[in-house]
Formats: structure tokens, C-alpha cells, sequence
């Protein structure tokens, strides 16, 4: 009897249990057969931008390449009247496979989407067998000893790092053979242009990772922040789509300040998958829901603001580097995350979500999880131990993380004849502004007063704001 493996946000062949559970299941039945299949919702695939797109078709590009082309991918659309779970049942009867395979999925959507496709497979008396996840750890097992889950980072790591996780497997090489049981419609055919080629893929994941262990990890805890440096791993793409798995990672990490401070960033990835699975509603709700009842601002100055944030036109050089980062390149380094967050709730006074959405329109790396709840620690209403007080001032953020002006310069050619710190500020400068870079749309002073008052007419005091 054949297997169906139904591949999701695991495009990898290598460290995939749910994939070897496949594989070795189908030698076991002696048939040894496996029907690898991506399922594409066309309708949500046309409304990402399209650095997401092409991102989605150059990971599965290469997922195909490494399998001989012997990957499946099936389409579902309104139009059609074929949903994911349609295709599934699909594809298990033309593979005369009792059991389809997959990674199990622990996001709002990915729960539904795996809770139709296994109804809808055990009505064809078919079982949909879900196997590991795409964290080292996976979201729920981290408790306190009383079964309640952990509301801050810090005693969640504690926690997570003495549960461990299992160690990276290879794929499974028992005699099996990938087939066709169903024609492959093709990848999705991006309906928006990406502004550059885009690598994508498991091989590139791991040429990626062996290039950031050479180039920086030994001091990712001092240059981490560093938004004019080459500092990070630029792995969150592939972990977003599953082309390296966490513990491929944490397997090669010894102790060290370097290794230490990313192994920390990788389970800050894994408290935010464990905190939304806990609380799904999060995604776009507030997870302290207090803060909804925050003055916001709305009409057409806010639009406008939202506008000039979007594009990268706020005045503020920090903020408007990493706008424009985002739009050309699908990315934004984290600090720089952090900043234009702050920015838009703390200095505009519009709610998280607007931006939340922006950046999952935006970003190839985007990550449910990560997404929400970074957007929900930086501007407070989140797990954060010190909540709504902290507001970035993009200025000093810049001299800091950007001292040189290097990072700006990148991506705002309209400051790059402005050599020095003074970059930050180029409003204080006579020819600051002299090639079209736009005032400041607030004053940070101003704004950051603004928002702690708006902070006290909801009556939230620090003593009051949950703790561990």
C-alpha cells in the first residue's frame, strides 16, 4: 500500500519525521511507494505581494528539483470549486493510500486547514497521521509545574532548554520511490513581479546556515542588533517555510555568548508559537485585552500616516530605511522590526494590527506566531514583563544600531550626500533635506507624551500588568 505525503510548511526533505514516518510506513506495507503533494490555495496565494509569491514558488522550485521532480502540486481555488481538502482526498484515492502524512500544524490556519483535510479523508476512510512539528519543541509542552502556561519569555527558556528536543534525523533511505499518482498542475504562476530573483530551498538554507556560522554567529550576541552589519543569520525565511528545521540548528550550538544569545533567539520563535496555540484568538486580537480600549487615532490625517509608515515617508530615517527595506527586498532586520513597530502605535497612534497586516502582506519570512506577538511585546499590549512604557525614539535607536548611517544610506538615497551621524537628524542640517526627504510627520517628543497620557486614561499601571 502507498503513502501520501502532503508536504505544508516543511518544503525540506532532511530532519522531516512526519516525512520518514511516510517513508517508512510505505516500505512496511510492501509497497514502499510515496506520493509527495503541496497543495496551493490559489485565492490566498494571488493576495500576497509578490515577494511572497515568488517566494512560495522558488522554495517549491527547489523542493522539486531535490525530489527529481517527482513532487505533485495540486491547485484549489474558489473558481474551481476545489478546496486543499478536496485535493487531498484526491490525491489518496488515485494513490490507493489509506493514510496520508503530514507535519502537524499548531497556527489558527493551519489547524483548520489540517482539521478539514483529516474529516474530509475520514469520510473517504482514510487517516491523516500527523507527526512532529515545525518547532524543536513543540507549542503546549512548555508548562509551569502546576500545567499553566508561562506569560513571559524568560522562565519559558528556562523551561524549554531543560526539556530539550530530539536530534536532527536524515532522511530515511529504506528502498523507497517517489510517484506520480495524479498530474502536477504546476507551480503557481506569481500574478505580481518580485522587485529581484529570489533563493530560495533547502540546499540554500543549509549553504546559508554554514556561511553565518563562518560569518557571525560567534558574535551574534554583540552584533545581533547591528542593522548596518551583516550580523544576523537571514534564516528566518527558511524556517518560515520549513527548508531547515530548528533543531538542524540547535544541534550545531555549543556554549558560548554567541551561541547562547541564538539559541535564545530560536526560542523566542518557539515562546510565540506556544503563547498563540494557548491563545488563537491572538492573531489579531489583543492578548492583554485592555489595550482595546486604547484612544486610537482614525480619518484622513491617520490614513495619511498610515500611508507615509507604509512607504517609508514618515521624516524619520530609521523608521523609513526599514519601511524601505521591507518593500524591496521582502525583509526587515529585527531591531529595525522593533523600531518602526514602536513607531506606528507609540508615535502614530494606530493599532498594532494595521501593521501586523502590512508586514504579512510583505514579508517572505512571515510567520503567524512571530508576527502577532512580535508586534504585541514591541508595542506592549503583549507578553512583555514591562509593557506600554517602553517607546523606541527612532533617533537614538539610530545612532545606536546604525552609527555610521550606513543602513540608511542603503535604502534612502534621498539622505545618502549626508556622511556622518548627523544622518539621523537631517532636518538640523541645511541641506538635510535639500533632495526630496520629507520633514518629520510628528515630533517624537510630542507623540511619545501623547501616548503615555492616552496610556493613563485606561488606567493601566505597571503593578497591575500580569507577571510570570
Amino acid at each position: 500500500m502507498s503513502r501520501v505525503f502532503w508536504f505544508r510548511r516543511d518544503l525540506r526533505l532532511n530532519d522531516n519525521p512526519a516525512l520518514n514516518a511516510a517513508i517508512h510506513g510505505s516500505v512496511a506495507d510492501g509497497d514502499s511507494k510515496v506520493a509527495a503533494v503541496y497543495a496551493v490555495d490559489l485565492d490566498a496565494f494571488h493576495a500576497l505581494s509578490g515577494i511572497r509569491q515568488h517566494s512560495l514558488v522558488a522554495s517549491l522550485d527547489a523542493l522539486g528539483e531535490s525530489m527529481g521532480r517527482l513532487l505533485t502540486i495540486r491547485h484549489a481555488s474558489k473558481e474551481s470549486g476545489t478546496s486543499v481538502a478536496d485535493a487531498l482526498v484526491a490525491m489518496a484515492k488515485k494513490a490507493d493510500a489509506k493514510i496520508v502524512h503530514a507535519t502537524r500544524a499548531f497556527d489558527p490556519v493551519g489547524v483548520a486547514e489540517q482539521n478539514a483535510v483529516g474529516l474530509a479523508l475520514a469520510a473517504q476512510g482514510v487517516f491523516l497521521e500527523l507527526t512532529g512539528s515545525y518547532y524543536a519543541v513543540d507549542p503546549g509542552a512548555v508548562a509551569k509545574p502546576d500545567g499553566s502556561p508561562y506569560k513571559v519569555y524568560t522562565p519559558y527558556f528556562k523551561r524549554w532548554f531543560e526539556i530539550g528536543w530530539a536530534k536532527p534525523e536524515a532522511l530515511a533511505e529504506v528502498g523507497h520511490r517517489w510517484f506520480i499518482a495524479e498530474p502536477c498542475q504546476g507551480r503557481p504562476v506569481p500574478s505580481k513581479d518580485s522587485p529581484f530573483e529570489i533563493k530560495a530551498g533547502e540546499a540554500y538554507a543549509l549553504r546559508t546556515w554554514e556561511r553565518f556560522k563562518q560569518r557571525a554567529l560567534f558574535n551574534y550576541d554583540e552584533m545581533r542588533n547591528r542593522a548596518d552589519v551583516s550580523g544576523t543569520s537571514h534564516l528566518s525565511h527558511a524556517l518560515a517555510f520549513g527548508e531547515i528545521h530548528p533543531r538542524t540548528l540547535l544541534a550545531e550550538l555549543a556554549d558560548s555568548p554567541g551561541h547562547n544569545v541564538y539559541r535564545k533567539e530560536i526560542a523566542w520563535r518557539e515562546f510565540y508559537a506556544d503563547v498563540l496555540w494557548r491563545n488563537p484568538h491572538t492573531t489579531t486580537e489583543y492578548y492583554e485585552p485592555r489595550f482595546a480600549e486604547m484612544r486610537y487615532d482614525q480619518g484622513e490625517q491617520a490614513e495619511a500616516r498610515f500611508e507615509a509608515w507604509k512607504q517609508g515617508k514618515t521624516g524619520y530615517p530609521m523608521v523609513d530605511a526599514g519601511m524601505r527595506q521591507l518593500l524591496t527586498t521582502g525583509w526587515m532586520h529585527n531591531r529595525v522590526r522593533m523600531i518602526v513597530a514602536s513607531f506606528l502605535v507609540k508615535d502614530l497612534h494606530l493599532e498594532w494590527q494595521r501593521g501586523a497586516a502590512w508586514f504579512e502582506e510583505c514579508l517572505t519570512d512571515f510567520d503567524p506566531a512571530s508576527n502577532a506577538h512580535g508586534w504585541q511585546w514591541t508595542t506592549g499590549c503583549g507578553t512583555d514583563a514591562s509593557p506600554y512604557y517602553r517607546v523606541f525614539n527612532p533617533i537614538l535607536q539610530g545612532l545606536k544600531f546604525d552609527p555610521r548611517g550606513d543602513y540608511v544610506r542603503k535604502y534612502v538615497p534621498e539622505l545618502a550626500h549626508i556622511w556622518d551621524a548627523t544622518i539621523h537628524e537631517p532636518w538640523n542640517r541645511l541641506d538635510g533635506l535639500a533632495h526630496g526627504y520629507p520633514a518629520p510627520i510628528v515630533d517624537h517628543s510630542v507623540e511619545r507624551d501623547e501616548s503615555l497620557a492616552r496610556l493613563a486614561e485606561i488606567k493601566i499601571v505597571k503593578e497591575e500588568y500580569p507577571g510570570k
